[in-house]
């Protein structure tokens, strides 16, 4: 069995390759990172990720397009959604289209 810090690098590289413009799935980051069915460690990993760090974190979304609500700024505004809107990745009904921004690696 790998190391835990092995298998967080392997999560933040697939991470750090979702193109701007798009979003993928917690899964499908597990999936391409060679963890299937790990899709909650992806969350861990994002969860404890240091806010100073580069990897685009707000391109991880959940499996249904919706965004985690967990991060607000201090204008009370999702930073998720905002930093997705900056790159023309929009909600629609609270979602994310898969269909039209999901990453097709």
């Amino acid at each position: 069995m790998q190391d835990t810090n092995e298998l967080h690098r392997q999560i933040l590289e697939v991470i750090a390759l979702i193109p701007y413009g798009t979003v993928a799935s917690y899964g499908q980051i597990a999936k391409l990172a060679g963890l299937p069915k790990h899709a909650r460690l992806v969350g861990y990993v994002l969860k404890h990720l240091d806010k100073e760090s580069q990897i685009p974190w707000y391109r991880v979304i959940n499996s249904q397009g919706k965004i985690s609500v967990t991060r607000m700024d201090e204008k009370g505004n999702n930073v998720q959604q905002d930093l997705l809107e900056a790159e023309g990745v929009y909600l629609l009904n609270g979602k994310v289209s898969l269909k039209k921004f999901g990453w097709q690696p």
